[in-house]
């Protein structure tokens, strides 16, 4: 028996484009000799859909699309589809919604799994609105038997985590049913199928596969598991679908950040083979991938096309003109220089060749006269007092301005170009720099927006060596360093990360790190002052195990000793 896993890239609430999608894969998959077909979690309606779930009209047009989908295995000699849709609840009481794998076939719904477990923790709300199931089942295809999970129904395993999340483990009690029915299960392969859509983070596809292998050679199955592919809103789904073996070989991979269909053979005399099975990504490509994926679909979803990004010639803002160039095309952004009277001439030319390397189109709108402009009109209240903050955040938000006017008269969405460093500091300016609808590298600490850039380079010379090996600055007074301000960033950087995604104390921090603890708590200090800066930005693409955004929830008004 040949399964195809389909990894692909639904819209959330896109019904008409996600059956159409899961059609023709269906067609491609079964001219290629699969008699079955598996999609990921909720690609009927695309994950996560929130709040939609709570519309009647929501659940409706998923049992139309389901219903379409089913008719179209009608056909002769099509392969079956199994699919992660939503469907009504059945109980009286409780939650209204079901989590649920419909395997179709001959034109119907014959067999349908619901999800058990329910995570709610990081990005995950799944409690809010999902029934969790309350037993689950064996079923077949072309006679042989399948054992079917959605998502962290795989993600218990005892003997994986030190600290199992849940009571239950859905796929040790379908072994348990597998070996219950041993007798009739008898010459076929045991085979456990796992339907996602596993966010990515830096890491996660290899605690993925590690914790799949574990759990194939502890239930002696084949484990496939297909994923989501793509970007909404603020995750990034990576694919990476795979099939492993009962001794922990990987019989398949599927592409990393594409859509992509793996077919393996359940008859083949040595085992398993496959179709597709590409060599996994470096860290760093892994992390370019995923920000350059997110950056398109979150563009190309909101119904845009084009960018406009804010070029400073500084360092975070070429790595994101880079990014948006191949997530859009070099015809589809714009690249704005603003420089003001403590722009130096260096960073324009910089800027400037960076749009000439990227092939993008380069305006060059001077602040110098808006801002003195302003200054006058403010000279009465400021009259006697030093320049200061104000001064300097002043010049961020007249080119703010200017990107969202841009971007309101062409159509097009502002990118932001601040990092996960400024972003936990509150080293950015808010109506300024933060302005625009998405914050592509908000996520990535300043030392790691270097070695991506080193990366982008790896070929040529895209951003100018000149961006990268100057000290960074704001340019927004004379004389001005990054470091005026913050540590190093290659002593800050560390100390972010072990508070603000292993929320580690200020003491652990400063031991781990043998830094003074003084420093350490100046730092946690920035981090909690700056949480009104951050609950106001635009969606982060997430690429780190705790960004900021839905899975980090912490309150504005609030007095914390560090």
């Amino acid at each position: 028996m040949k399964i195809a896993l389909a990894q692909i890239n639904p819209t959330v609430g896109d019904f008409a484009g996600n059956t159409k999608k899961i059609l023709e894969y269906a067609m491609r998959s079964g001219e290629e000799g699969a008699s079955l077909v598996v999609f990921p979690e909720l690609a009927v309606c695309g994950y996560p859909p929130a709040d939609f779930l709570e519309k009647a009209s929501f659940l409706a047009r998923a049992g139309q699309a389901v219903a379409e989908i089913a008719a179209w295995t009608a056909g002769s000699g099509r392969p079956a589809i199994l699919c992660g849709t939503v469907m009504p609840a059945t109980s009286p009481v409780g939650k209204r919604v079901r989590n649920v794998a419909v395997l179709l076939r001959g034109g119907e719904v014959s067999f349908v799994q619901q999800k058990m477990l329910l995570p709610y923790y990081d990005v995950f709300d799944e409690q809010r609105y999902f029934e969790p199931a309350g037993d689950q089942a064996l079923t077949a295809v072309d006679g042989q038997p399948l054992a079917i999970t959605i998502c962290e129904d795989a993600w218990n395993d005892k003997g994986f985590w030190p600290r199992p999340m849940y009571q239950v483990d859905p796929v040790e009690s379908l072994m348990v049913k597998w070996g219950e029915q041993a007798e009739g299960l008898a010459g076929h392969p045991r085979m456990i199928l796992n339907i996602s859509a596993s966010p990515y983070w830096q890491g996660k596809p290899q605690v993925r596969q590690r914790m799949l292998t574990a759990l194939a050679e502890r239930h002696g199955a084949y484990v496939a598991m297909v994923n989501q592919v793509g970007g909404n809103d603020g995750l990034v789904f990576d694919g990476s679908s795979l099939v492993i073996g009962p001794k922990g070989n990987i019989v398949a991979r599927g592409a990393s950040f594409a859509e992509d269909i793996v077919i393996f053979d359940t008859d083949a005399a040595d085992g398993m083979k496959a179709a597709s099975n590409p060599a996994p990504l470096d860290e760093v490509e892994e992390v370019w991938s995923a920000l350059v994926l997110g950056t398109r679909d979150y563009v190309r979803k909101c119904g845009f096309s084009k960018a406009v990004v804010g070029l400073s010639g500084g360092i975070d803002s070429a790595l994101v003109a880079a990014i948006a160039v191949q997530a859009l095309g070099a015809e589809n952004v714009l690249g704005v220089g603003m420089p003001s009277e403590y722009s130096s001439l260096g960073s324009i030319e910089d800027a400037r060749a960076l749009a000439k390397n990227l092939g993008v189109r380069f305006e060059l709108l001077p602040v110098h006269d808006v801002f003195a402009q302003y200054q006058q009109t403010l000279r009465p209240l400021f009259e006697g007092t030093p320049f200061g903050l104000a001064e300097e955040n002043l010049q961020a938000r007249i080119r703010g301005g200017l990107l969202m006017a841009l971007a309101n008269k062409f159509g097009s969405l502002v990118l932001t170009t601040g990092n996960k460093s400024e972003m936990s500091t509150g080293y950015c300016t808010l109506y300024g720099d933060m302005v625009g609808a998405l914050a592509v590298i908000g996520d990535v600490m300043k030392t790691k927006v270097y070695a991506i850039s080193q990366y982008v380079n790896r070929k040529c010379e895209v951003i100018p060596w000149a961006t990268i090996e100057k000290p960074p600055s704001a340019e927004l007074r004379p004389e001005q360093r990054d470091t005026d301000s913050l540590p190093p960033y290659e002593v800050l950087d560390p100390i972010l990360e072990a508070y603000v995604e292993r929320y580690c104390s200020a003491e652990q921090i400063a031991e781990e790190q043998g830094v003074d603890v003084a420093l350490v708590r100046s730092i946690l200090q920035l981090v909690e002052r700056s949480e009104y800066k951050r609950q106001q930005a635009a969606p982060v693409l997430k690429v780190t195990k705790k960004s900021f955004g839905t899975g980090r929830r912490f309150p504005i008004a609030v007095k914390v000793q560090v």
